[in-house]
C-alpha cells in the first residue's frame, strides 16, 4: 500500500507556472506507474499525465501538451508536474495517482491509490 500526498498548487495568473509534487510513503514507490489526473467543478476526473516505473515512458492529454511536463525520482518517492503557460481552463483539483498493474501508461484510468488532491486556480 502506498499513501500520496499532493503539494504546491495555488492561485496564479494566467501565463503563469506552478510546480506540483507528489509524495509518496513507504519504500516501494518504484513498483508503482503514476498519473496526475485534474477535476474541474461540474467534470469528470480527467487523466492528464502519466509516467512509468522508471521514467522512461510518459504519457499526456492533448490539451496540456507543449504546457505540462511529469517527472519522478525514485529516490525520494517523490513525482512532479511541471506546470507552464497556465490557462483559465486548467483551473482544477489536482490528484495525484499510483498503480501497480503492468499496463501500459496513459490507456486506463482506473489506478489503485489516491492523494487528496491540491487546488490549482487560474486567474485571467
Amino acid at each position: 500500500q502506498v499513501q500520496l500526498v499532493e503539494s504546491g498548487g495555488g492561485l496564479v495568473q494566467a501565463g503563469g507556472s506552478l510546480r506540483l509534487s507528489c509524495a509518496a510513503s513507504g519504500r516501494t514507490f518504484i513498483r508503482y506507474q503514476m498519473g496526475w489526473f485534474r477535476q474541474a467543478p461540474g467534470k469528470e476526473r480527467e487523466l492528464v499525465a502519466a509516467i512509468s516505473r522508471s521514467g522512461g515512458s510518459t504519457f499526456y492529454a492533448d490539451s496540456v501538451k507543449g504546457r505540462f511536463a511529469i517527472s519522478r525520482d525514485n529516490a525520494k518517492n517523490t513525482m512532479y508536474l511541471q506546470i507552464n503557460s497556465l490557462k483559465p481552463e486548467d483551473t482544477a483539483v489536482y490528484f495525484c495517482a499510483a498503480d501497480s498493474s503492468l499496463r501500459v501508461v496513459g490507456t486506463f484510468k482506473q489506478y489503485e491509490y489516491w492523494g487528496q488532491g491540491t487546488q490549482v486556480t487560474v486567474s485571467s
